[in-house]
């Protein structure tokens, strides 16, 4: 069976997982303070080149596990609103090689060509439910799980419309005051899923959100 999974979504005490404005100086609209502890090498597996293997980058190793296909809103991929410039040559935060390897679908209103990269990824726009981008990421996974992979906005839709298997979630020991809200709607959501939590040294929580089956 294929799963719909959301790892590694980093969220403030006060619930914000991202801030209000990106830009190009500020990709994550001013919420910064949510990612100064991540290491984004963990997500390619564990590699003691990297340091010892501890409890937050040991979950991180998670992030690619099993993972056929990404979905991802239009805020994560960069900070254009509007209809795409022709001139415009933007590929993405991550330069010519992305993370991610698989198709990855981008949800936005507006047509853009699709863009392959050596590595096996491309990103695919597609203006879409979230039910329907579900369905051409799992056609496209070969099998293999999808990733949400963010920013708040999106992992929220796909939470309405209960898409959601499994979520990790990094809750920060700090308040943001502002920014996008995971939760904003999702009322009773808890009800839905069982939840477990384990909290790190540093004072981080991880929370494991499994959608409870009949």
């Amino acid at each position: 069976m294929q799963y719909t999974r959301v790892h590694n979504l980093n969220v403030s005490l006060d619930g914000f997982a991202a801030g209000e404005e990106v830009t190009l100086d500020h990709p994550i609209g001013g919420a910064e303070a949510l990612f100064k502890e991540f290491d984004g090498r963990w997500i390619n597996g564990v590699d003691l080149d990297n340091g010892p293997v501890g409890f937050g980058s040991a979950l991180t190793t998670l992030w690619g596990q099993g993972i056929g296909a990404e979905i991802m809103g239009r805020r994560k991929y960069g900070p254009q609103t509007g209809p795409w410039q022709a001139d415009d040559d933007w590929k993405g935060w991550w330069g010519d090689e992305p993370p991610f390897a698989t198709p990855t679908y981008i949800l936005t209103h507006h047509p853009h060509e699709q863009i392959d990269f050596a590595n096996g990824t491309s990103f695919r726009f597609i203006d879409a439910t979230p039910a329907e981008a579900l369905k051409a990421a799992q056609e496209a996974a070969n099998g293999l799980d999808v990733r949400i992979g963010g920013g708040p906005s999106t992992v929220r839709q796909f939470l309405e419309a209960d898409l959601i298997d499994f979520m990790h979630l990094v809750i920060q020991p700090i308040t943001l005051g502002r920014g996008v809200s995971l939760w904003e709607g999702l009322d009773d959501l808890q009800e839905r899923f069982t939840v477990e939590s384990a909290s790190a040294p540093n004072g981080v929580v991880h929370q494991f959100w499994n959608h409870k089956r009949d």
